[in-house]
């Protein structure tokens, strides 16, 4: 067969094989060559090429340990912003000396189940009224739900103020105060922020302010341990207590209706 009636893919096959061959026989010359040749010879070139593989081949690979320094006022900061939108500010509607009507602070309260079901300060949200909360999302109307013998109440949330608005939260994640340990940091966020040491009591006292009254009680991983309250018998109610009331109402309590 002649070249000129081969096609394209054959010229291209045949490229190829000769590039094959004639690769073939260099390599087949040049180790004869260098079997035959003098030391003086061999000598540079095995060297050179020992010190090209040498750059190419990788050395040895370390392993580099960073420590990364964490303090403690970034833990705080963290433990608030993962619970701002579980928060909410409790108003409620009240008669002044006048009989005029006004709106007073009921203290603070924060998100306990997805149902729009808010723990508050049973002090300052102790019976059927008319409440508001807001948080970052709006303002709405409140129901009255009950009242717990350990000191805190439930409200639910309800229609907004303003048509626009949607209410937003994130349900917070729920700690365990038996898994505290002593020299732990324990915060309080309500209208303002404060911290103490954990001594290793679990039935703990603390000042409550009327504005910090149902504020939550976080570790630095920002996971509540419970409540905040304002009462004379007691100043904190751990969230199991909590958790435990809403669940006996089969976490969709019955609300009761202002009169």
């Amino acid at each position: 067969m002649d070249i000129k009636d081969l096609n394209k893919p054959q010229l291209i096959l045949l490229a190829i094989l000769l590039s094959f061959v004639t690769s073939i026989a260099t390599g087949i010359t040049t180790v004869t060559l260098m079997q035959q040749a003098p030391t003086s010879v061999t000598a540079p070139i095995n060297r050179v090429i020992r010190q090209t593989v040498e750059k190419i081949v990788p050395g040895e690979i370390k392993n580099t340990v960073q420590t990364v320094v964490i303090k403690e006022e970034d833990l705080v900061v963290d433990a608030i912003a993962k619970n701002q939108s579980s928060v909410f500010t409790i108003t409620k509607e009240t008669q002044d000396v006048d009989g005029k009507i006004i709106e007073v602070g009921a203290g603070r309260g924060f998100v306990i189940s997805n149902d729009d079901i808010i723990v508050a300060d049973g002090t300052l949200v102790s019976d059927v009224g008319i409440y508001y909360v807001k948080n970052d999302s709006g303002k709405f109307k409140a129901s009255f739900v009950s009242l717990d013998k350990n000191g805190f109440s439930f409200l639910k949330v309800g229609a907004p103020l303003d048509e626009k608005n949607k209410i937003a939260f994130t349900l917070p994640t729920f700690g365990d105060l038996s898994k505290m340990k002593i020299g732990q940091k324990i915060l309080v966020f309500g209208s303002t922020v404060s911290s103490f040491i954990f001594d290793g009591n679990k039935d703990m006292r603390f000042n409550v302010t009327k504005a910090n009254a149902g504020g939550l009680v976080l570790d630095l991983d920002g996971d509540i341990l419970g409540i905040a309250l304002s009462g004379d018998v007691t100043s904190f109610t751990p969230i199991n207590s909590i958790l435990e009331a809403l669940k006996t109402k089969d976490s969709k309590p019955e609300t009761k209706t202002t009169p």
